[in-house]
């Protein structure tokens, strides 16, 4: 399937998404610091029963975005709830990982709230499933200590200054986010520094991680709201988001389902790809 690289305005922000495929609608949303990237074992596989978009959220990815650009969770739903009315999606089907699993499950309950068209007419929700990859949630306390840590002035300082040669840094994260290392993919280090290096990254990220206490809060109030039957993925080697809180989620959300990944970590998109999307095609196929 050819892969279209396109662009669109939202918020008075140029935001990019990669577009594949035929079907119903999936959207793809990255966790933090990522980008349509992270998808790039995934959307010819899914395009091939799906019309795939892969966003770029502001402030990520091809995304650019000023320094003082709000990258909060409910402001990135807000944006996506205009993306979705914009490429006029119906029946979409939703797969998002880590702090993007946060943004899709508000998302998820903020379309579900009722609204009107533009002619007056009642609006029933646009999402029709969840895929959650690890999703941030409020039962995992997993990075807390890390967040508060770069949310001072001190550390927020000090991640600006470090940001320009994160490389060493940022290799070893990848390998924490993998069960096993020997499985990253050649380029895969060099694509997501290529990311995080672009304008004003370091000051987008830093304005995630300063709403991520309310932005948490904000979803513990409203997950009760999500109507959309979910499956939950999570990697059992995974060290960014506690599988503890699988269990507190499944109890929380609607026709909820669990797939978990012997071995791989944080992202099983990218470490056992072919398994990942045999799993969420039989899911998405229902």
């Amino acid at each position: 399937m050819p892969l279209k690289e396109c662009w669109t305005e939202i918020d008075g922000l140029r935001i990019h998404y990669s577009q594949a495929g035929q079907g119903r609608p999936l959207l793809l949303l990255h966790g933090l610091l990522g980008g349509s990237f992270c998808w790039r074992f995934n959307i010819e596989a899914l395009a091939e029963k799906h019309t795939v978009y892969a966003v770029d959220l502001p402030g990520a990815g091809l995304s650019d975005a000023p320094p003082n650009t709000d990258c909060s969770m409910q402001a990135q739903v807000s944006r996506l709830l205009e993306f979705i009315s914009k490429m006029e999606l119906r029946e979409l089907s939703v797969i998002a990982s880590s702090w993007g699993g946060a943004v899709a499950l508000l998302l998820a309950a903020m379309d579900a709230q009722p609204t009107e068209t533009a002619n007056g007419e009642p609006q029933s929700s646009r999402i029709h499933s969840l895929v959650l990859c690890a999703p941030v949630n409020p039962w995992s306390s997993f990075g807390q200590g890390r967040i508060k840590f770069f949310k001072s002035l001190v550390g927020g300082a000090l991640l600006r200054m470090m940001w320009p040669i994160c490389r060493p840094v940022q290799a070893i994260a990848l390998n924490r986010m993998y069960g096993d290392p020997a499985r990253i993919a050649p380029g895969s280090l060099d694509g997501y520094v290529s990311m995080i290096l672009r304008p004003a990254r370091a000051r987008n990220a830093l304005n995630v991680l300063r709403h991520w206490h309310q932005d948490v809060e904000l979803l513990q109030r409203h997950i009760g709201e999500v109507k959309a039957p979910s499956l939950l993925v999570w990697g059992t080697k995974d060290g960014a988001v506690d599988i503890r809180s699988a269990e507190m989620l499944r109890q929380a959300l609607p026709a909820c389902e669990l797939a978990l990944f012997p071995g791989a970590g944080h992202l099983p998109f990218e470490e056992v790809p072919g398994e990942f999307n045999n799993r969420i095609l039989e899911f998405l196929s229902r």
